[in-house]
């Protein structure tokens, strides 16, 4: 009976602590309209990435964007020069590159990750 009760106990601690970080220090990956996105720039901190290569870049991005180019060869050296703890806002043309770098920020640790639906491709319609 006391072993019963000690599992009991157990498992309502496990499911109050779970429950704790599905709130706090949850890793947060997702896809975002483009007014979500938007918001989401006003936060204090934010670090904005355009993931595209850099003649994209040059034909035009979105105010306050640092260009890390996805496919370049010091991407991975760079986007862990970011900080960590920060809210990361990425975006490529129409969503494909930067799907795959928001994969690999939260491989890398970002806790905060939010992708552009759409791209900037999106963002400008």
């Amino acid at each position: 009976m006391k072993t019963l009760l000690f599992l009991a106990m157990l498992t309502f601690i496990a499911a109050c602590s779970s429950s704790s970080n599905n709130v706090y220090g949850q890793v947060i990956n997702k896809k975002v309209e483009k007014a979500v996105f938007s918001k989401l720039m006003k936060k204090s901190g934010v670090q904005l990435i355009d993931v595209r290569t850099s003649r994209e870049f040059s034909n035009g991005f979105i105010a306050g964007a640092k260009n890390i180019d996805y496919n370049g060869d010091s991407f991975e050296k760079q986007i862990k020069k970011l900080d960590k703890n920060k809210p990361v806002l990425v975006y490529c043309a129409a969503g494909g590159r930067s799907e795959n770098a928001a994969e690999l920020l939260k491989e890398w640790g970002f806790k905060e990750v939010y992708d552009l639906i759409g791209g900037y491709n999106g963002w400008k319609e």
